[in-house]
Order: structure tokens, then C-alpha cells, then sequence
């Protein structure tokens, strides 16, 4: 097993599991024999060989360190009575070293109480000194007793910090998330409404368009056939849209065999690119928009999320020409640098509006956000003859 499996392997364990070999290696090092009575020594007490209660005593002061993480209030109780019993019997042993590593997980670790904890602590510590003051040969002084009570003072603050230290970046972790959340609501949000809102506008203007061709069957149902494949088109994207939210949503999931609407959807690419402007522009002139294309250069071999990006812009300008300049000449320019995308879509503003004509600006507000973030330009404004432009420098390479 290598030394990551072994590693994962023992996170994977219970806590208590963890910590017990701690505990054993404290008792282990207390009873070898070159150790014994040399550990902490407090209150000038003569040293005691150990005897059956020095059993007690090291099996209080080592084994509770197996729970300081899951109990930590148990464990600090009992490692605080086996050093006490320790001191009192004058064993003197290394064990009493635990008891500063329990206050520091315990500082760390204690979730309640945590004040009544450190007072109880304090008035506990009185009358133990006391007592070893009265025992002991008189070699002790009460700065002693102090320092040593500062020296557990500052084992606890130490763990104090520890435990402040992991909340404030459980926070900053949390407020991550959040804002990462957040922020993807906001991008599913925009995707939905460039989606939604240009091919219901579509197949708003070519189903109004239709009921004047009663009289010429032959253009009624190339209309209608518009209809239909902008309906497809529209769930295709949508369905992409609901694969970011459920990754076993989507092709090879039940929509990737078979035939009809299901087959098409699962040929489609995930993510729309430039070269798809030009399918874009031609549903935009089924519905009644005369549509000028041109495209320019080559584009690079890595755009990252530039050529989603510029194909949005383009949708969201001709959406918009439906709506408010129907059947006005419309103009996309696409041009390919080395390291950015260049996309300007004008209308002369002849035309007129839309009966799907509802708007709340929320599209070109998202566009203007999400060239920002890539580094870009972006402008839509109206011109002196009336009609829109809008005009997109998109860096290649970047990501959304």
C-alpha cells in the first residue's frame, strides 16, 4: 500500500482511534524505568516510588487523551485529576505532561461552556496549590505556583487560537461557496434568459407572421417549419443548460440513441461557438429580419470562453432587433484577431417594433458584466439615424 492509500486510509478512521496511540505512547513513557519521577514537579513534594494507585493515576492521566477531540470536557476533567493525584502522591511522572496538550484541545476543540470551563479550571487550581504549599518541603514559592498556572493559562489560549483560527476559515470557506453559488445562479441566469428570450422572440414574429399566409400554403409551412425548428433549437439549449445543474442529465443518459428531436438534441455541441453565428443569423432572417453577415480572420486554436461569449452578444443583438426594429436591415460583423474576438451588430432602425416587444434590459446589462470580467469592451447605444449598435472586444484565451 502506498503512502497515500495509507494516509487515506487512516483519515478515514474514527477519531478516538486516532488519538489512542497518543495516549498509549504517554503511558508507555511514564513507566520505563529511566523516566520515572522525572516529570512535571509542582509544589517541591519528595518523589514517591509508583505503587498500585500510580496505576489509577497514569491510566487517568494517558488514556482519556484517545476521547480530547470527540469529549474534550470529559477528557480534560479526568487528566485534570490524574495530574492532581500525580502531584499530591509525589509520583512525579511523565504522564503529567499531558495535562498542557489536553488544555490546548481542549481550547481548541470545546464547544460549550467554554468560560464556566476556565473558571472551574481556576478555582480548582487554588486549593491544590494550597495543599501542595502545606506538603511540600516549603521550597515552592507562591511566583512559582503562578508561573505555572500562566504556563496552562497560555496552553489553553493556545488552543483558544487554534479553535478561532478554524472557525474564521470555515467562514471565509463558507462565504466562498456562497459567493461562487451566487455567482453561478447569476451566469444560469443570464444563459436562461439569452436563451429563452430569443427563440420565444423568434417564434413569436414567424407564428404572427404566419397567419398572413393563409393564402400561400407553400410559404405557411415554411413558416411554421421555422417555428418548429426554432422550438427544437430552444429546448437543445435549454437541455444544456439543465446538464450544468445535473451532470446525468444529457447525453448518454437516454438522450443520446434513437431518432427524431431526441437524436438531433444529442448530436448538438454543448457549447455554442462562433461558427455557429451563421445558423443563428439565418433563424434570424426566417423570422422576417433581413440579416448581413460577414466574418472575418481565423479563429485561434484556444479562444477559451471568448467564442461563447461573442456568439451571446450576437443573440442577444438580433433578440433585440426583433423586438424593437423588426424588418430592419441588420448588420453582423465578426472579426478573428490573435487574442481576441470582434463583434459589432447595427440596425438602421426603419423597421418596426415587435409584438413580443417586452424587455427589462436585463441582457445587455449581463453581456456588459460578463465582458468585464474577460477583460473586454462593450457598447450598445442608439446612433443619429435611429438605429442600435452594439459593439463587443472580447480577449481569447480567458475564462467565464
Amino acid at each position: 500500500m502506498s503512502t497515500q492509500g495509507a494516509g487515506r486510509v487512516w483519515r478515514r478512521l474514527d477519531v478516538t482511534v486516532r488519538d489512542l496511540p497518543l495516549g498509549i505512547l504517554f503511558l508507555v513513557v511514564s513507566v520505563l524505568p529511566g523516566l520515572r519521577g522525572h516529570g512535571t514537579e509542582v509544589g517541591d513534594l519528595p518523589t514517591r516510588p509508583f505503587d498500585a494507585l500510580a496505576v489509577l493515576t497514569l491510566a487517568l492521566e494517558c488514556l482519556p487523551l484517545a476521547v480530547r477531540r470527540r469529549w474534550p470536557a470529559v477528557c480534560l476533567a479526568l487528566v485534570t485529576c490524574g495530574f492532581a493525584l500525580d502531584q499530591l502522591r509525589g509520583y512525579h511522572s511523565a504522564a503529567g505532561t499531558a495535562l498542557p496538550i489536553v488544555l490546548i484541545s481542549a481550547g481548541s476543540h470545546l464547544e460549550h461552556r467554554r468560560r464556566a470551563t476556565v473558571v472551574l479550571l481556576t478555582v480548582a487550581y487554588v486549593p491544590l496549590a494550597i495543599a501542595l504549599s502545606q506538603l511540600g518541603s516549603g521550597g515552592e514559592t507562591p511566583t512559582e505556583f503562578v508561573t505555572f498556572y500562566l504556563v496552562l493559562a497560555l496552553a489553553w489560549g493556545a488552543g483558544a487560537w487554534l479553535r478561532a483560527t478554524r472557525l474564521a476559515e470555515a467562514e471565509r470557506r463558507e462565504r466562498v461557496a456562497a459567493e461562487t453559488r451566487t455567482a453561478e445562479r447569476a451566469q444560469l441566469a443570464r444563459e436562461l434568459h439569452d436563451v429563452v428570450t430569443h427563440h420565444v422572440t423568434a417564434m413569436v414574429v414567424q407564428a404572427e407572421a404566419a397567419r398572413y399566409l393563409t393564402a400561400a400554403p407553400e410559404r405557411l409551412e415554411q413558416s411554421l417549419t421555422a417555428v418548429s425548428d426554432t422550438g427544437r433549437r430552444a429546448i437543445t439549449d435549454l437541455r444544456h443548460l439543465l446538464d450544468l445543474l445535473n451532470p446525468d442529465h444529457g447525453p448518454g443518459h437516454g438522450h443520446g440513441t434513437g431518432t427524431g428531436t431526441g437524436a438531433m438534441e444529442a448530436k448538438e455541441p454543448r457549447t455554442p461557438a462562433v461558427g455557429r453565428v451563421l445558423t443563428l443569423v439565418e433563424q434570424t432572417r426566417r423570422a422576417g429580419q433581413p440579416v448581413d453577415f460577414t466574418e472575418q480572420g481565423t479563429p485561434p486554436a484556444s479562444t477559451g470562453s471568448a467564442d461563447l461569449v461573442a456568439y451571446r452578444v450576437v443573440q442577444e443583438a438580433l433578440t433585440n432587433a426583433l423586438k424593437y426594429a423588426h424588418g430592419s436591415r441588420t448588420s453582423v460583423q465578426v472579426r478573428h484577431g490573435e487574442r481576441e474576438i470582434t463583434v459589432e451588430v447595427s440596425t438602421d432602425g426603419t423597421g418596426s417594433p415587435s409584438a413580443a416587444a417586452v424587455g427589462s434590459g436585463r441582457g445587455l446589462a449581463g453581456l456588459r458584466e460578463r465582458i468585464g470580467v474577460l477583460g473586454g469592451d462593450f457598447h450598445a447605444g442608439s446612433g443619429m439615424d435611429g438605429g442600435f449598435t452594439v459593439r463587443a472586444r472580447i480577449p481569447a484565451g480567458g475564462t467565464s
